[in-house]
């Protein structure tokens, strides 16, 4: 069975890259009909953000991706947290000393110092010198310090691995190589150690990580040949840069993944559009159902160069997401960010609901990103409207412009049939009768009955707010001009 994880550190929020890796695991796991596995790589207790953990999972569960086995949900290869995993690194940690292959290394933070400061002066590469391993364990013993589980890498050669997303051969000189640390002197294990033991454990066939990693690779091969286990498939998949080709950052856009969600991001936009930063079906198109993306998703799609973070592209699919919502489905989508604003009460009756509804349906078309609702959306549930100036010194202070208003008000306020298409023929007429044809009307009364020069439909926002806010807005501008 296809097995595959992803495999966090609860040391801050995830990023895009984080999520991006888990979508590439989930999708692989649901085409192949596999398992996706969760797990906890808790054992850098010194960099724990409390908050952190939960606030991933509930990324995941946003966007719908549902872990197989992992926290709170329990399987057959338990423990899924690292912390609570420490007497099984402890035991091969030991079968590698006892075999020769790890030894104990009591050097002090201060000679590690002192030995990188005069391997910089020497203008060499920085690296231990492997003072420990050539010590008898009567002489490590001796010292009495505490001590870290180093493995000893081979000297000379090179070691080599078949890259499927590159399709070749990779090789590495051995003699540029570390003995890495196992275990830290707090008897916790570092990643590379506990992430091949875990791995390995919990049979999982395929890991999907960043291709920064390929330049660990000989740590995995030997600890893996070290340990007589096969590896898994390692899938090293693409960076994700920024426009300007320099690494991702907050000047591209790209902050932590929950403040997407806080945006008004939807999942379907955020997988799809992730789903496609480093992966292709060799076809040209953008849109991909969650259903399509499972069932095209294959290893041999992803790409072998940078991915390029282009937010803009992100904000265009959301709006296209969004305007694929049912009006009762955007309700409950924006209902959150017009309540946090006090737009809409926080136990709206079914008047209020409605009204809403129809609001909604006025600016859907134009929403790209939920957050957005409250802002558009304002002048409908304000009594006090916010003017643009633009649209008061263009508009509302010309000499003749209270006489139109006023014109159109009288007309509005007899008018029997309060249909858009009656609204629009009497604003127009009236406009004719006051001398401000076309333009010349509609603009004013835009502004009068919305504070702003641009928004949705005029005539469907008047027959929204209903005659008598329309009227009194109206009288309102007026006298303001």
């Amino acid at each position: 069975m296809i097995r595959v994880r992803f495999a966090p550190s609860p040391t801050g929020s995830p990023h895009i890259g984080n999520i991006r890796t888990a979508i590439f695991d989930w999708l692989y796991a649901r085409h192949t009909g596999g398992k996706f596995v969760l797990r906890i790589e808790d054992t850098d207790q010194a960099r724990y953000v409390e908050g952190a953990l939960e606030e991933m999972m509930n990324d995941l569960r946003w966007m719908g991706m549902q872990w197989d086995e992992g926290p709170e949900v329990g399987g057959d290869f338990g423990p899924y947290f690292q912390s609570e995993r420490l007497d099984i690194y402890h035991k091969y940690a030991g079968e590698l000393i006892a075999a020769g292959k790890a030894y104990k290394c009591y050097c002090t933070s201060e000679r590690l110092t002192e030995m990188r400061e005069a391997q910089q002066a020497a203008g060499k590469t920085t690296g231990y010198d492997r003072r420990c391993r050539s010590l008898s364990e009567a002489e490590l013993e001796s010292s009495g310090k505490p001590y870290v589980v180093r493995f000893a890498m081979p000297e000379s050669g090179t070691s080599s691995y078949q890259d499927v997303v590159r399709g070749s051969e990779l090789s590495f000189d051995n003699s540029l190589q570390d003995d890495f640390v196992m275990l830290k002197s707090d008897g916790f294990p570092t990643y590379n150690f506990a992430s091949v033991v875990d791995d390995h454990l919990m049979e999982i066939s395929h890991v999907f990580r960043g291709e920064e990693y390929i330049s660990s690779m000989p740590k995995y091969i030997y600890l893996y040949e070290a340990l007589g286990w096969e590896q898994p498939v390692w899938v090293h998949v693409p960076l994700i840069l920024g426009p300007d080709k320099s690494k991702l950052s907050k000047r591209h856009g790209a902050v932590n993944f929950s403040s997407y969600i806080g945006e008004g991001y939807l999942p379907e936009a955020m997988i799809n559009f992730l789903a496609l930063l480093g992966w292709s079906d060799s076809g040209d198109k953008d849109l991909y159902t969650i259903d399509e993306l499972v069932e095209r998703f294959d290893i041999s799609g992803i790409i072998n160069h940078p991915a390029i973070f282009d937010s803009s592209k992100l904000l265009w699919m959301n709006g296209v997401y969004i305007r694929q919502k049912s009006i009762d489905e955007l309700l409950a989508l924006c209902l959150p960010y017009l309540q946090e604003v006090g737009l809409v009460p926080e136990n709206p009756d079914e008047p209020t609901l409605t009204y809403t509804k129809k609001v909604l349906a006025l600016i859907h078309d134009r929403l790209k990103l939920l957050s957005e609702a409250p802002e558009m959306s304002e002048f409908f549930f304000k009594d006090d409207l916010t003017f643009e100036q633009k649209g008061v010194d263009k508009w509302l202070a010309k000499p003749e412009t209270p006489a139109v208003l006023e014109h159109v008000a009288e007309r509005i306020e007899s008018l029997g049939d309060w249909s858009v298409e009656a609204i629009e023929a009497t604003v127009r007429e009236a406009g004719v009768e006051a001398g401000a044809e076309g333009g010349k009307v509609i603009h004013p009364v835009r502004v009068s009955v919305t504070g702003r020069t641009t928004g949705p439909g005029l005539f469907e926002t008047m027959e929204a707010l209903g005659r008598e806010k329309v009227v009194q807005r109206l009288r309102n501008a007026a006298g303001r001009a």
